[in-house]
């Protein structure tokens, strides 16, 4: 019987969600216009989720910080994905929810997507509030879809989807400032 369990995602998961979303998606998830979105960036404070049994990382979703064009703050949901011994158990759903509610308790007020409409239909997605923005590089205009949290949210809003969110630090950068730490308190000791 599975113990499964959603909750934030963690460093130690970050090993076990690429491989899963290598598996899922393979490499052509690198290509896609949403990954311009993300790329060098780090999800939105609080909003990357695992679902997990018995501590094996079994489903992912990660929310992004973007602009709905100027001045005008978003979330991209993705990916989403979900182990194969795992689906068609309502695990997706669930964790789309809990990504939904979260972002809404969290004050934000407009999620974004692409994904297949009529899976994301059932949440409130529609392409209907997408018409006036686009997103970089190809996509299906089909598939872009959005939900406001907050009514309104997106009345009006037109222009490229851009990324917002903390830039992921460098490995390199990230041992230079800790090696320079490490080095002034030895200095300062």
């Amino acid at each position: 019987m599975s113990m499964i369990t959603i909750r934030k995602e963690f460093h130690r998961d970050v090993e076990a969600r690429e491989a899963l979303l290598d598996r899922c998606f393979g490499d052509a998830r690198f290509e896609k216009a949403a990954e311009r979105l993300r790329e060098g960036r780090l999800p939105a404070q609080g909003l990357a989720f695992t679902a997990s049994d018995r501590g094996r990382v079994v489903a992912t979703a990660r929310l992004w910080n973007v602009s709905a064009g100027p001045s005008r703050p978003a979330l991209l949901l993705g990916p989403i994905a979900v182990h194969c011994d795992y689906r068609c158990r309502g695990l997706g759903g669930e964790l789309m929810r809990h990504a939904l509610d979260t972002s809404k308790r969290l004050g934000h007020r407009t999620v974004m997507l692409v994904g297949d409409a009529p899976y994301y239909e059932r949440f409130g997605f529609s392409a209907a509030a997408t018409g006036g923005l686009w997103l970089p590089g190809p996509y299906d205009a089909n598939r872009f879809l959005a939900l406001e949290l907050a009514p309104g949210a997106l009345a009006g809003a037109g222009g490229l989807v851009s990324p917002t969110g903390r830039i992921e630090p460098k490995p390199a950068l990230s041992a230079l400032i800790a090696r320079t730490a490490h080095n002034e308190s030895a200095r300062a000791a």
